[in-house]
């Protein structure tokens, strides 16, 4: 299938993925069929009432209540598709396809791929004519990830592979030395995995880390000018600050996407290259795994989903991508029978 070619369009219908604003702008994403409905204590809206109609139909619902429907932007779909890790946020997902520079017919690797959030943006990027290698260590996480791409697509792209195993391991196998385009690591110690990365990139290929806290920052820029396999890196982070605009009331809304992540990148140096050295301040450099340990995401507080919830997870990600496949059924016949 084309990815390009995937852009769900045309009137709603049985197992298309649907977002509901009611009423004070409260979003509903809900999977349609037949028989479903939506229950808010503001009354009970029929799935069969918005079957039919044209995107950016209003329906209203059993109390006289309007709800605006629309399919969902990638950016929408990705912020309310079921979750077994946490998610790349839209707004680092659209600055690792520029920094990362992932271009169509690219062959790209991705770990973790967590809950598939940025698989969706890679594949797009890549488009008909790439292919995109996502490796995730835990089953349950790959089950996710695999629904929801199926669920935004439609099926799940043949330019895509998920490979469950540590990268460590798996990469070296599953694909040859120096052909790889572009690397993004989306994982706790991405230093650990530097060495294959370098062997599976090819000469100016890209490695881009996504980490979470200062310290593993620190850690693997130094860990990464310490191969000499690679360009000085370069790191940023990436804050969004939306806006109110209504009349002359201009001002900055009083909440804030702020910091998600730290992206780091850097280029892979042809084979023998030595990099001119880059002038810089001597820094305190020297550290130990405990100071890292302080500052992992788990020490610092951050949540981690419990088997139950995970399990719950599967179920709505899996229901999702069977109404997907409905969806792009029906609209098949309907093209079929034109």
């Amino acid at each position: 299938m084309s990815v390009a070619s995937a852009r769900q369009s045309g009137p709603f219908r049985d197992g298309d993925r649907v977002q509901l604003t009611g009423p004070k702008n409260r979003l509903h994403t809900v999977t349609l069929s037949e028989d479903g409905e939506l229950h808010t204590h503001h009354g009970v809206l029929r799935h069969r009432d918005l079957i039919g109609l044209p995107d950016g139909s209003v329906v209203a619902n059993s109390s006289g209540h309007e709800y605006l429907a629309l399919r969902p932007l990638l950016r929408d779909f990705a912020m309310s598709m079921p979750r077994g890790a946490a998610i790349v946020y839209p707004k680092d997902a659209a600055q690792i396809v520029m920094q990362a520079d992932i271009f169509p017919g690219a062959t790209v690797v991705e770990a973790g791929v967590g809950s598939g959030a940025l698989s969706l943006s890679l594949l797009r990027a890549v488009g008909p004519t790439g292919n995109l290698v996502s490796f995730e260590r835990r089953e349950d996480f790959a089950e996710v990830a695999r629904a929801n791409v199926e669920t935004f697509f439609g099926e799940s792209p043949e330019t895509w592979r998920v490979v469950v195993g540590d990268l460590l391991e798996a990469l070296p196998v599953e694909l040859p030395a120096g052909s790889v385009d572009r690397v993004v690591l989306d994982m706790l110690a991405p230093w650990e995995v530097m060495d294959v990365v370098a062997d599976a990139l090819t000469p100016g290929g890209v490695v881009l880390c996504y980490v979470a806290t200062a310290t593993q920052l620190s850690r693997v820029a130094e860990f990464i000018r310490g191969t000499g396999l690679f360009t000085d890196p370069d790191a940023s982070e990436t804050m969004v600050r939306g806006w109110h605009v209504e009349g002359l009331a201009v001002r900055p809304d009083h909440r804030m996407v702020a910091h998600t992540g730290f992206l780091l990148t850097a280029r892979r140096l042809a084979p023998g290259t030595i990099a001119p050295e880059v002038k810089r301040r001597a820094s305190k450099s020297s550290y130990g795994d405990e100071d890292v340990e302080k500052w992992t995401p788990g020490a610092v507080g951050d949540r981690e989903i419990t088997d139950k919830n995970l399990r719950k997870r599967v179920r709505e990600a899996t229901r999702a991508a069977d109404g997907s496949r409905r969806a792009v059924a029906s609209r098949d016949s309907d093209e079929r029978s034109q």
